[in-house]
């Protein structure tokens, strides 16, 4: 089960013109684990299964919020995403998933939204707190993900081996129209 290099129309952050401003890329590391939410960050509304949360990062004038939604593997509970939606400064949406540690990483991480296999995308580095995956996203995936109920992202621990992690897309929609 593996499928396109990239997500047709994704573009890595930093690989073109979407390229990350210091503040931005410091705001993806105050987000960087599923235990993000300190007393630091804020959770400013929820919908559905996602929060906004929103930080002011040290020297930063404004700041700056993600969707987030911390998932599970029912079949491995050591196996935790943290789901990620940022707003990059030129406007457009970055997905950016964190996988624990120990993930295979050529394969890179798969997404199906409902039935539909749209691809996956490659792991862009590791740290302490996992690996990260990062892509802008084109508007006709963002559509696809605005209207579909279950996104499953896919790790993989050995070649044959592919874990899937559903993840409730209830209630994106709205917390993507908020996003700013």
């Amino acid at each position: 089960m593996f499928w396109p290099h990239r997500w047709p129309g994704a573009r890595v952050p930093g690989m073109g013109k979407a390229a990350l401003t210091a503040p931005a890329f410091a705001m993806f590391a105050i987000l960087a684990s599923p235990a993000a939410a300190t007393d630091a960050t804020a959770v400013k509304a929820q919908h559905g299964f996602w929060q906004v949360v929103c930080k002011t990062p040290e020297g930063a004038k404004a700041e700056l919020c993600a969707l987030v939604q911390d998932v599970t593997s029912e079949s491995n509970p050591d196996v935790q995403l943290s789901v990620q939606f940022h707003q990059a400064p030129d406007g457009s949406k970055v997905l950016r998933v964190h996988a624990p540690l120990g993930v295979l990483l050529p394969p890179g991480l798969g997404l199906q939204i409902d039935d539909e296999k749209v691809g996956n995308a490659q792991f862009v580095r590791c740290q302490v707190v996992g690996c990260v995956a990062q892509v802008s996203l084109p508007a006709e995936l963002l559509t696809k993900f605005s209207k579909g109920k279950t996104a499953w992202f896919i790790i993989y621990q050995t070649k044959e081996q592919g874990i899937g992690i559903p993840v409730a897309l209830s209630g994106l929609a709205e917390a993507l129209a908020e996003l700013k």
